[in-house]
């Protein structure tokens, strides 16, 4: 299986998400950058089985990214040899500094 990560550490909205999925996949040239293009390029035009990793994700950016969740979650429903998971930051000390450490999986 194919696994991608994206890293969320640096994304602040859907236009640095989009950039950085360009980098890791080979998306087609007449890919659009919106939920409905990537929900159809999974679908039916990437190489399968693939599994997207989103790391280092803020509880705010499960806010900003709510939708691209929701849109990856049907299209693990309808798409036998795709899957995705996310995972969040979170720190060892108080004040928020400190390494990453376990994950919340969807």
């Amino acid at each position: 299986m194919n696994t991608i990560y994206i890293d969320f550490a640096d994304l602040g909205d859907y236009e640095d998400f989009y950039t950085q999925l360009k980098e890791k996949l080979e998306l087609p040239a007449h890919f659009g950058d919106n939920l409905d293009a990537l929900s159809d390029v999974i679908s039916g035009e990437l190489k399968l089985p693939l599994h997207l990793e989103f790391v280092n994700m803020s509880v705010d950016q499960l806010e900003i990214f709510e939708d691209l969740l929701t849109t990856l979650e049907d299209v693990e429903d309808k798409v036998e040899d795709f899957s995705f998971a996310y995972y969040l930051e979170q720190y060892d000390d108080e004040e928020g500094e400190g390494e990453a450490d376990e994950e919340t999986e969807q």
